[in-house]
């Protein structure tokens, strides 16, 4: 059973990760399209490494920082794609939203981990994620009404891959995600996270039939490498 501490951090954490944080990730994919959003969610290591040195004086290897590097560097080769129809503006906005977002994933997973070395990640997953939906409906029917969020029930449930992506992409792998952060130093855990944008490639591949460029097969390579080396660290 949570305390009353414990349930207010985890509120906390669903409230600037899920609900606010999401919200600026949108606003910055909106801006830069999913190329240089991909760069721009890079920040999430060094956010990571950042803050839980400043919360737990936590410190991972040089070794760990090299692979990270190789990581981003994966990253970037296979995401870089620059948008020709963006303006200035839009593209600084969204870099500037896309950085907000990812601190505050950082912070809203590293103000848990005192908790999760106590408890379950189960428990702690769901009171998180319930927080961030009920805030998330609450700034739904604020911004467009009440019908607007009965046509997005409606249509939501009657699209069985939206439902399967809210279970496997939302709830489990959030509970992956947390796990990982209990069980292991949080700038590993962030280095591995980053991996998600290099599986997208190679799903892409294997499921929508796209091509696997040279230059995708570079971009593989360095993540691949990079989390060898961490794995080593």
């Amino acid at each position: 059973m949570f305390t009353q501490h414990e349930y207010f951090i985890i509120i906390i954490s669903g409230t600037l990760g899920v609900a606010i944080g999401d919200l600026f990730f949108l606003a910055s994919l909106r801006r830069l399209g999913a190329g240089l959003n991909a760069i721009v969610s890079t920040a999430y290591s060094p956010s990571i490494f950042l803050i839980a040195f400043l919360m737990f004086k936590e410190v991972i290897s040089l070794q760990a920082y090299f692979g990270g590097v190789l990581v981003i560097i994966g990253i970037i080769i296979g995401s870089l794609e620059v948008p020709i129809d963006r303006s200035r503006k839009d593209i600084a906005w969204g870099v500037f939203y896309g950085f907000l977002a990812q601190a505050l994933t950082a912070f809203s997973v590293l103000i848990l981990k005192p908790t999760m070395v106590i408890h379950p990640v189960v428990p702690i997953a769901l009171v998180r994620f319930s927080m961030g939906a009920i805030l998330s409906i609450g700034f739904l029917v604020f911004a467009k009404g009440f019908p607007a969020l009965i046509e997005t029930f409606i249509r939501g449930f009657t699209h069985l891959p939206l439902i399967m992506g809210s279970l496997l992409g939302t709830f489990l792998s959030v509970i992956f995600w947390l796990a990982g952060y209990k069980y292991t130093l949080a700038g590993r855990a962030a280095i591995y996270n980053q991996l998600s944008t290099i599986f997208i490639i190679i799903m892409a591949v294997i499921f929508l039939n796209e091509t696997m460029t040279k230059r995708k097969w570079i971009a593989v390579f360095f993540a691949l490498s990079g989390v060898l080396i961490v794995s080593g660290s």
